[in-house]
């Protein structure tokens, strides 16, 4: 792991505070020796630690050594949820809402995405390293300017847009491929060819099970309102916020409420408050145009066009890709229907020569049979004549001749084959 730490940040993108020799950061950026959160004992590099990259919402990154414990209790997530992302393991492409983290799992780029900071799983593919340079490129050009989305959908849509890059740039690899491939082998067709088709057509069929991956994945979240609902983690994080601070405010104002009561002695309940007068008391303290923004997405009313739009894009996108595959399919499958129009003419035509070399082995026989009667040792009066047998070859040849035409014409007539 610790082979990682010189490789980013890449190009652009300010240099990392890394921790060297024993310490390590923990997610809160603090080095400290052995584990990165109080009360965890220390875990060696074999003992379930992984190289991980976190990406805040200022653009820095820094490199982070730690196990699925720390991850789980600090983005909220169940162990299941950390599979998805273990490259051990061939799971179906994933984007998952939770309580405080979306996951997901696009191609090389698996990561943990929070209301304030992405946890990047390390790795020296250039899809992943591009996603972080991007990234922290985004993150600081726009820092200050207003950003009409929030953090969380900022790196998911990168996450979406180079996967999609990634996948339509192997379908064009493919396509300049294949193409010339199939018209070099619809005009000759042997087994060099052959293999080289088969070879690329196998290609196909895994690019595009992962292009309809991503397609159904895509889909299947845009049919579920509640998923898209689970996505806005900022929106969940003011509101909870705003709950916190509609607390303290209610305290704060009535002091003299505030009173220790016995376990034993009788509450009143008409000074007892329910949890919805309390959260009701507390958006009351809240401005109007705070309020509204913090409830834009909650209750029945959910505003989810905005990851709508966003995953309808990328589901334009990829929709296009596997539209590309599926005329690439196509396109083999009518070269393929074409070779075996070509082969079976091919067939067609030994049949027919076939046939005629029975016709004409038929009529051979029937000469030589004639000829062999006359070679038998047998006396006979025609034998009398010397030119008796020549004019016995001459009728039998000529008898032969005609019944050979005589199958042609049948067949002909049979239409088996032109003449």
């Amino acid at each position: 792991m610790e082979g990682f730490r010189g490789t980013y940040p890449p190009a652009g993108v300010p240099e990392p505070a890394v921790s060297h020799g024993n310490g390590r950061h923990n997610l809160d950026g603090h080095g400290n020796r052995g584990s990165g959160f109080p009360g965890l004992k220390k875990r060696g590099h074999g003992h379930g630690s992984r190289s991980w990259i976190k990406i805040d919402q200022d653009g820095n990154s820094k490199i982070l050594e730690l196990d699925k414990a720390t991850i789980m209790r600090h983005c909220s997530l169940p162990s299941r949820d950390l599979r998805l992302l273990d490259p051990l393991f061939i799971y179906p492409y994933t984007i998952l809402g939770r309580e405080k983290a979306i996951v997901a799992s696009l191609e090389q780029i698996r990561c943990i995405i929070t209301a304030d900071e992405v946890i990047l799983m390390n790795s020296l593919d250039g899809c992943v390293v591009q996603y972080i340079s991007e990234f922290c490129k985004r993150l600081q050009t726009n820092r200050e300017q207003a950003e009409d989305l929030p953090f969380e959908f900022r790196a998911l849509e990168l996450a979406l847009e180079l996967t999609c890059m990634s996948l339509d740039a192997q379908v064009k690899e493919l396509e300049l491929e294949v193409y010339p491939v199939l018209d070099e082998l619809a005009t000759s067709i042997n087994t060099f060819n052959l293999e080289r088709v088969r070879r690329l057509k196998g290609h196909l069929l895994a690019l595009t099970q992962r292009v309809q991956k991503v397609h159904d994945e895509i889909e299947h979240l845009m049919d579920d309102d509640g998923d898209m609902a689970e996505m806005y983690l900022t929106e969940k994080k003011q509101r909870l916020e705003a709950y916190a601070l509609g607390d303290i405010y209610f305290q704060n104002d009535n002091p003299s409420e505030i009173k220790v009561v016995s376990k034993s002695a009788p509450v009143s309940p008409l000074r007892s408050i329910s949890g919805a007068q309390k959260l009701q008391r507390a958006f009351s303290n809240i401005s109007p145009s705070k309020h509204g923004s913090l409830m834009s997405s909650s209750s029945n009313g959910e505003n989810i066009d905005q990851l709508e739009m966003l995953l309808e894009a990328y589901f334009v996108a990829i929709d296009n890709t596997l539209s590309k595959l599926f005329t690439l399919k196509e396109y083999i499958d009518d070269t393929e229907d074409l070779i075996n129009i070509k082969l079976a003419n091919v067939q067609n035509q030994l049949i027919q020569f076939e046939l005629l070399l029975t016709a004409a082995t038929f009529v051979a026989t029937l000469f030589a049979v004639v000829t062999g009667i006359f070679g038998m040792n047998f006396v006979a009066s025609i034998f009398d004549y010397p030119s008796a047998f020549n004019w016995v070859l001459i009728i039998t040849g000529l008898a032969c001749v005609f019944l050979y035409l005589s199958f042609l014409f049948y067949f002909r007539y049979k239409k088996v084959f032109p003449l």
